[in-house]
């Protein structure tokens, strides 16, 4: 997107007192409190006193908390604050980028936040800061542009030239004539009365105050909790990646690097952290003659102003030292005494010292913080020196042990360690090229788990974590590229770039280049990369440079052209091609990716067609690579005969980032292995021919038919990711929740049931025997869910019993916990085969627990229930009770979303609609109609929906519920079809 219009309006003292001096006493008074936010005083020659000085603790300037403007529930909300505007002629703050008359080179930053453990605020909190930023001046100008937002300015003068022979001395002083705020752009401008000159470096001063947000997790954030039974609070910060400008003026872009000291005031009894080792203390004394504590940090390296970091907290820690580098886990008090951190801190040294191996760059800090927020929105930030997590991805409880948790940690640590080298050591020279550190980072936290687990199955984990769910959502159409060539983003824009097209699609990327050249020689070109941009950034085509030179100091790896003219086709266009292979002939085509193709659609453009690596197996063993650089191409090798040993599979080990389709005979060859030997063909490959199959018949390129051939041999099938696969896509929620609209359910049952004995054997003895033995296999931990809810589903009798044993032991002694991985389906079945009984336990559980997910767990369970009346009395306790926390489960919506709670939401709305709406919210409301309506085939049903809600809901949300009924309807059409189809397919092979 480009740059808004030339014209804007901004905020100034001296033209808001003139406004206001024109309109009326009540008008008057608003601007006067308005102008106050945001204006920065200009500095009396006596001058600004330096960092070191006393600050007398006074009381805030008047000032508005922001107020929120409403966004999407997806999307993080962002305070707005609404001042006078004042039109200001065009001039670079209406750009979205700073002007480059300016370049940091070192930031002096002191911040002082009030908060006290004997006080804890409520909502908000005083900080105070100031800033001295040393700036060389590269074009001549007399308007300074730097990023502030939500401070108020209270001092500002500029220092210089800076006399380069004595220590950064001063030989003068420019005057500054005016401050004022670019509120839409972010910037702070100052007007001066003289040129800086080129050349010439410079120091800005600036003192500044503000407020932190409990509720706000952006910039300066607070966190409310509980410890040792003690209601505590900590400050933390979250800048990435453009919320450095919340808390103190700065540049706030990726390139503009430079070295930070930082001074943290606090209250004695808190630890202050930053990202560099504390260098000293001192005591400090307010106007009230309080005594805060000083603490000073060392230089840091030179790093954008997204990685600074601060946290004051009253936390504990445990600790070690790898390689002479100290590693401290911090968390709360209660959480390192029951040991919670000691998994993370044996896990981040070793990992350390594995990419220090790989890339022979020595981690660049002396220390490495990690700590654990008792509430975090971002889950995890690498910031240099001072990692923050969210403490549920960071602390393992002795109750995680049968979850997944444990792999989960080690994946976001790895992440998160990653990021030192990628992004905080070379840093993307702008956010279009995110993917340089996020997509590597996600790349690299599969090869240290790989490294430390070599018996985890490194495809099939990579495909169950990445691959699945990113060619999930992407297509050709609406999906972006994942390097983007557009320079110019607003915030906002910016924040959605945080997707999973940047980690999961630039890791796939990352694999992808790994797999067609080799590992050694993807390595020793990262390694020349990391260390020529070394505290410095780079682009994409910087990258694929140093690929470059590394293919050509070798002779082993060909390839058909340039990396970069290879890469670009991958990362400057969306979507992802689906190769079609004819084994008849052996040509093989490419076309991009399209949700419900069509026939007719227009064919690929010259810029359309990417240039593919194939690497393929045949009967068993491993080809050559080869290239379809081109649309089609003839591969003779990739025939084959009549035999039935003869099979040929594309994309081994799914290093590439596409589906692949095959003519009939191709895949009736393969058809004929699975059934013949099905351990012929890889895990990883029986996966991806159940996965690309069902994703081709859902998007019109094969018949559904040719999918469902693919599962006739299941009945051999052991591996159970593979069972989650298959049932992934033929099991799925359209087809449980509305299974009563089809006569699909009877065929399916005997067609599964036929064929699960094998794999439900095998877990259900593990279940009752050694349940223990599941907690380091990571596939079963994800998969069992699915595979034990389906066999129940399925009316199973040795899985209804099952969860009727493991339900009623834990109901008579809840110190026999329900395995993990299958609680869910457990409760919902003790409850849909119980009585009111079993579920007045859960509703009495459900009510004494305060752990949200908890709560979330058994809502859902108790939802099971068959029983209509009992149904109605879930909903008719959710609207007369206090909601316990803002993001409460909505029981109504839960209700309604099973097979008899659709009609009883439906009865149960038309006498409590404005109960439900004022419980929680006109939202609500709309989400009850589609799940209610979730069903619905015809344009009457439509008509029927809209006038049993007609009263509840405002025009304007009548029109948007229309259009979404509308397109649930032709979806269900399409469906039924669908299912039509799978139903004479089964009755024909069951």
């Amino acid at each position: 997107m480009g740059p808004p219009s030339n014209s804007g309006f901004y905020v100034s003292r001296a033209v808001a007192l003139l406004l206001a001096g024109l309109v009326a006493a009540l008008l008057l008074a608003l601007a006067v409190l308005a102008a106050l936010y945001g204006h920065c005083a200009r500095v009396p020659p006596s001058g600004l006193p330096g960092l070191g000085d006393s600050e007398a603790e006074s009381s805030p300037p008047l000032r508005q908390k922001p107020t929120r403007t409403p966004k999407p529930s997806s999307a993080r909300e962002l305070p707005v604050t609404t001042t006078p505007s004042v039109w200001r002629p065009p001039g670079p703050w209406d750009q979205l980028r700073l002007p480059s008359w300016l370049v940091p080179l070192h930031y002096d930053l002191e911040l002082w936040p009030r908060l006290r453990p004997d006080h804890l605020p409520a909502g908000s909190l005083l900080f105070t800061g100031r800033v001295n930023i040393t700036v060389r001046c590269t074009v001549a100008t007399s308007r300074l542009l730097l990023h502030s937002l939500f401070q108020d300015c209270e001092r500002a003068e500029v220092r210089g030239p800076l006399s380069p022979g004595a220590g950064n001395a001063t030989v003068g002083r420019v005057p500054v004539d005016d401050v004022w705020f670019a509120v839409d752009t972010e910037y702070m401008v100052l007007e001066l009365s003289e040129p800086l000159k080129p050349g010439s470096s410079y120091e800005l001063q600036l003192s500044f105050s503000g407020l932190v947000y409990e509720d706000f997790k952006e910039g300066l954030f607070l966190n409310v909790y509980t410890d040792q039974g003690e209601r505590r609070a900590l400050l933390a910060s979250q800048l990435e990646p453009t919320f450095a400008r919340y808390v103190f003026p700065c540049f706030d872009e990726p390139a503009l690097k430079a070295t930070f000291n930082i001074t943290i005031i606090h209250h004695p009894s808190y630890v202050a952290l930053s990202n560099m080792p504390k260098l000293g203390q001192s005591v400090k004394e307010d106007v009230n003659g309080s005594k805060w504590t000083v603490t000073t940090f060392s230089t840091t390296p030179h790093m954008p102003t997204y990685l600074v970091a601060f946290v004051i907290c009253d936390y504990d820690h445990v600790n070690r030292t790898e390689r002479g580098k100290e590693i401290r886990i911090w968390a709360r008090k209660d959480a390192i005494a029951n040991s919670s951190a000691d998994f993370a801190l044996n896990l981040t040294g070793p990992t350390f010292s594995f990419l220090e191996d790989l890339f022979n760059i020595s981690y660049s800090l002396p220390k490495a913080d990690i700590i654990a927020l008792p509430s975090f929105d971002n889950h995890a930030m690498e910031n240099w020196g001072l990692m923050i997590f969210d403490e549920s991805v960071l602390l393992l409880e002795p109750k995680d042990q049968l979850t997944e948790k444990k792999i989960l940690i080690s994946y976001i640590v790895s992440h998160e360690i990653g990021h030192q080298w990628f992004g905080n050591l070379v840093t993307m020279n702008w956010w279009n090229n995110i993917w340089l550190k996020e997509g590597f980072a996600s790349y690299f936290e599969f090869e240290v788990i790989n490294y430390f687990n070599p018996k985890l199955p490194r495809n099939e984990v990579f495909f169950s974590n990445i691959l699945h769910n990113v060619l999930r959502e992407d297509h050709a159409l609406v999906t972006r590229a994942v390097a983007l060539k557009v320079e110019h983003f607003k915030t906002s824009e910016i924040e959605e770039l945080y997707d999973l097209f940047t980690y999961s699609k630039g890791a796939s990327m990352a694999r992808m280049l790994s797999g067609f050249l080799n590992e050694h020689l993807f390595v020793s070109a990262l390694k020349s990369y990391l260390k020529t941009f070394s505290y410095s950034n780079a682009e994409q085509d910087d990258l694929w440079r140093h690929f470059q030179m590394a293919i050509d100091d070798q002779s082993t790896v060909i390839l058909p052209a340039t990396i970069k003219k290879i890469m670009d086709s991958w990362t400057h266009q969306s979507g992802f091609p689906v190769i079609t292979l004819n084994v008849s002939t052996g040509i093989m085509k490419q076309e991009p990716f399209y949700l419900e193709k069509v026939k007719n659609r227009t064919l690929l453009t010259s810029n359309d067609t990417w240039i593919v690596p194939i690497l393929w197996i045949k009967n068993g063993t491993t080809q050559s690579l080869v290239w379809l650089d081109q649309r089609s191409k003839v591969f003779p090798e990739m025939q084959v005969s009549d035999s039935d040993h003869d099979w040929v599979i594309l994309n081994l080990n799914m290093t590439g980032y596409y589906r692949v389709n095959y003519d009939k005979l191709g895949w009736k060859k393969l058809n004929q292995q699975l059934e013949k030997d099905p351990k012929a063909i890889p895990v990883i490959h029986r996966l991806q021919l159940i996965d690309d199959a069902f994703s081709l018949s859902k998007n019109n390129y094969i018949e559904i038919e040719t999918a469902l051939e693919l599962t006739k041999y299941l009945a051999e099938e052991d591996e159970i990711i593979v069972w989650h696969t298959v049932l992934v896509n033929l099991v799925t929620r359209d087809l449980v929740s509305d299974v009563n609209n089809y006569d699909i359910y009877p065929l399916l049952k005997k067609y599964l049931l036929k064929r699960l004995n094998l794999i439900w054997n095998i877990y259900s003895t593990i279940i009752r025997e050694n349940v223990l033995a599941l907690q380091d296999d990571y596939l079963a931990l994800i998969s069992l869910e699915k595979l034990f809810g389906t066999a129940c589903w399925l009316g199973l009798e040795d899985c209804l019993q099952l969860s009727k044993e493991l339900f009623t032991k834990w109901v008579d002694h809840p110190e026999n916990e329900i395995p993990y991985p299958i609680k869910d389906v457990v409760l919902c079945y003790g409850i849909a085969l119980g009585s009111d009984k079993e579920w007045d336990i859960l509703l009495n559980t459900y009510t004494n627990t305060t752990k949200e997910e908890e709560k979330i767990q058994l809502a859902y369970a108790m939802s099971c229930s068959k029983d209509p009346w009992i149904l109605n009395r879930f909903m008719e306790y959710a609207i007369s009770t206090s909601p316990l926390t803002s993001n409460e489960t909505n029981v109504i919506e839960i209700v309604a979303a099973s097979e008899v709670g659709r009609y009883v939401a439906k009865d149960f709305l038309v006498s409590n609609w404005q109960a439900v709406r004022k419980r929680y919210g006109t939202q609500s409301l709309i989400n009850l109609i589609y799940a209610i309506g979730r069903a619905i085939t015809t344009d009457l049903q439509i008509v029927e929906l809209q006038q049993f809600f007609s009263n509840m809901l405002e025009e304007h949300s009548r029109i948007s519920v229309h259009a979404k009924l509308q397109t649930i309807k032709n979806e269900n059409l399409k469906n039924k079809k669908q299912s039509a189809r799978m139903a004479a397919w089964l009755r024909r092979n069951t």
